[in-house]
């Protein structure tokens, strides 16, 4: 299941919070930043079995591709993709479940992608399942 959580903006004359209380924290165990190296850069195909994991953009936009993979040691290649696209104006959480393979890419210069995830870094080499950046991308001719 994917979802967006939607946040806010609170503006003065001291400046401003952007906020997204609807967000439960309490199962996350850790978190990273991602930024690409340019806005040519594809970084993934990366899934986990059992790991969730929440996305938030601190600056720029970012295009997110995510597949619901069927099989962890040979995944259909022409399995559905869905494409989101979200941007620090948005003030919104992806929230990803686990099973689901994901792709980013930065839409400007200098974006940022924070991740929140629900397992520590010591089940990370139990739950990394990897593929070619164009693996999902092989239907109908495409590649």
């Amino acid at each position: 299941m994917i979802e967006t959580i939607q946040g806010g903006i609170s503006k003065d004359d001291r400046g401003q919070i952007r906020f997204v209380n609807d967000f439960d924290m309490s199962e996350i165990k850790r978190f990273y930043t991602i930024k690409n190296a340019d806005t040519e850069s594809i970084r993934g195909w990366r899934a986990h079995k059992v790991e969730r994991r929440w996305f938030y953009v601190l600056s720029g936009a970012f295009k997110i591709e995510l597949v619901k993979i069927d099989d962890w040691h040979r995944p259909s290649v022409d399995l559905p993709i869905e494409n989101r696209t979200i941007r620090a104006i948005d003030m919104q959480i992806l929230a990803v479940a686990a099973g689901y393979g994901t792709t980013f890419q930065a839409l400007e210069n200098d974006s940022e992608l924070l991740v929140f995830a629900d397992y520590g870094i010591e089940n990370a080499q139990f739950d990394n399942y990897t593929w070619p950046v164009d693996y999902f991308n092989k239907r109908n001719g495409n590649a």
